[in-house]
């Protein structure tokens, strides 16, 4: 066992006015399964890359490990596994990586396709097992699970439970609390170190914000009360003062000892009115320490409009097919097929989560209800959708084969991508191309915790969670009959996963979800449908 030591570390990016880091310290042990938590936009992937070197820094980083990075670029996908294996790590050892694939239920002829054709937790495995196989070094693992099925999170979650030195960025809760030992913790005003997982670091925090804000009362009250005292005591003093001086003019001007006795009297007073204001200044100090670290939550909130019809979604029998010329696809030659013979019934107030392994069709159900919508009423889809984001998915959106899919007349629908890529622009510029009440918008996003410095500064550079919350502030800026959100919550940090949480059961929408993250699931859920 080892130390990695991080001292009077700081660290800005060239040409920006704010530090990412300020004079920060700590240890961990590289034996250590380490979760790191912190909100979007806080610096998580910039501490793992200052770790590797890629920038230059203030202060010191000490280490006795060679440090990796997940997930690493790999510059030909198409290009067979076993090779790209070869070029990243010529000093491979066969065998060690068969071993941790066969930890992670890979079959060995994965080595033999195309790095390409695999599915993103195949990829995911293969990079982690080539990492794994190496001795001596310690991971970084970036949020791991984004777009990974709940299967493969399993999986993964199991496999990481028995390795040692890693930090790992997550958002999934469940995933973090079945592998990892110690926490690094990001918080508004310092850097942590706790032992245990997310939810014993949950836990002590909810303890650590009821203490400093009832603490925080109680010395509300104090210097209320302290100001009060010094205010009266001020007052008897000076007016004590002022009988000393009075003697001056009448017939007791002669009685020294009597002016003596005043004088002490108003000394003693204004002695006490200073003991106050400094008990006084004490106590702000102390008030100043506290509430550092607490993370205001705000409350979000949705208006869903009620349809006059109760079933919003109706699908029979639906065979749902890929063509492989996308400018033909009613009759394209290479179709593949996703699903065939699927139900599906919508009413309103449903949450219903579509559920099963990558590649089951999820998405492709998702984007035919759109297809239909959109092809049905242009006028209705240009009002409620997030047009550009629409129609880069319609490019790509798979064909009703047979069956059928109603949509009522006049039924608004606001979506949700898990794609970002065709985000670009600042945040005002993005509210006046898709009809969004650009006020609104903001308002949205600063409830998500977006810095004001934020806006002025284009999309394309905001970190995953960031520009995931550009689509659901988006979304939720939209009144509509119908959420389609598309694992929305993608790189989203754990305080605003709780906070859509707490607004899906509090306004309860009707939604279609697909969504991996299964704590999210289950307390927001009225029907999953597995595929």
């Amino acid at each position: 066992m080892s130390q990695i030591s991080v001292n009077n570390m700081t660290f800005y990016y060239e040409g920006s006015y704010d530090n990412i880091f300020e004079n920060v310290s700590f240890q961990i042990d590289t034996d250590w399964k380490l979760g790191f938590i912190a909100r979007n936009g806080k610096g998580k992937t910039t501490f793992l890359k200052l770790l590797t070197g890629k920038y230059e820094y203030k202060g010191s980083i000490s280490a006795s490990v060679v440090f990796d990075y997940f997930p690493f670029e790999i510059e030909d996908k198409s290009k067979n596994t076993i090779d790209i294996i070869e070029e990243i790590y010529p000093d491979y050892e066969f065998w060690k990586i068969c071993r941790e694939l066969n930890y992670l239920n890979v079959d060995a002829d994965i080595f033999y396709r195309p790095f390409s054709s695999l599915s993103n937790g195949e990829q995911t495995k293969v990079m982690l097992a080539l990492l794994f196989s190496k001795d001596n070094h310690f991971l970084l693992i970036d949020e791991p699970t984004n777009h990974l099925d709940m299967e493969a999170r399993e999986i993964l979650m199991k496999y990481l439970n028995n390795k040692k030195g890693f930090i790992l960025v997550s958002h999934d809760r469940n995933f973090m609390d079945g592998c990892v030992d110690h926490v690094l913790v990001i918080n508004k005003a310092n850097i942590e170190v706790q032992q245990g997982n997310f939810s014993s670091w949950w836990e002590n925090k909810q303890r650590q914000d009821a203490y400093e804000l009832a603490e925080n009362e109680r010395l509300k009250k104090d210097i209320q009360r302290l100001t009060e005292s010094a205010r009266v005591t001020k007052q008897w003093a000076d007016n004590v003062e002022a009988t000393k001086i009075g003697f001056k003019n009448d017939k007791y001007e002669k009685s020294l000892d009597l002016r003596a006795y005043i004088g002490e009297k108003s000394r003693r007073m204004q002695m006490r009115r200073k003991n106050l204001e400094r008990r006084q200044q004490r106590e702000i100090e102390e008030k100043s320490n506290l509430l550092k670290n607490i993370e205001k939550v705000e409350d979000l909130k949705i208006i869903p409009l009620q349809h006059y019809k109760e079933k919003l979604i109706v699908m029979e029998d639906c065979k749902i097919s890929y063509t492989g010329n996308q400018e033909d696809r009613g009759g394209g030659e290479n179709k593949k097929e996703v699903i065939s013979g699927f139900n599906l019934e919508v009413k309103q107030g449903d949450r219903i989560f579509l559920k099963g392994k990558n590649g089951c069709g999820k998405s492709s159900i998702i984007k035919a209800i759109l297809r239909q919508a959109y092809e049905k009423s242009n006028e209705n889809a240009n009002k409620s959708y997030d047009k550009e984001s629409l129609e880069y998915q319609m490019k790509d959106a798979p064909v009703l084969e047979e069956g059928s899919i109603e949509v009522p007349n006049n039924m608004i629908i606001s979506y949700c991508s898990q794609d970002t890529s065709m985000l670009h622009g600042t945040v005002k510029e993005y509210a006046a191309e898709n009809d969004i009440d650009e006020t609104l918008f903001m308002a949205l996003l600063r409830k998500l915790d977006f810095p004001r410095v934020q806006f002025e500064k284009r999309i394309e550079n905001y970190s995953g969670g960031q520009k995931k919350k550009i689509l659901i502030a988006g979304s939720l800026c939209r009144r509509a009959h119908l959420y389609i959100w598309d694992e929305p919550l993608n790189f989203i940090d754990v305080f605003s996963r709780m906070q859509i949480e707490e607004l899906i059961l509090k306004f309860k929408p009707t939604m279609i979800l697909v969504e991996h993250d299964r704590a999210f699931m289950e307390k927001t859920a009225t029907k999953i449908v597995e595929l």
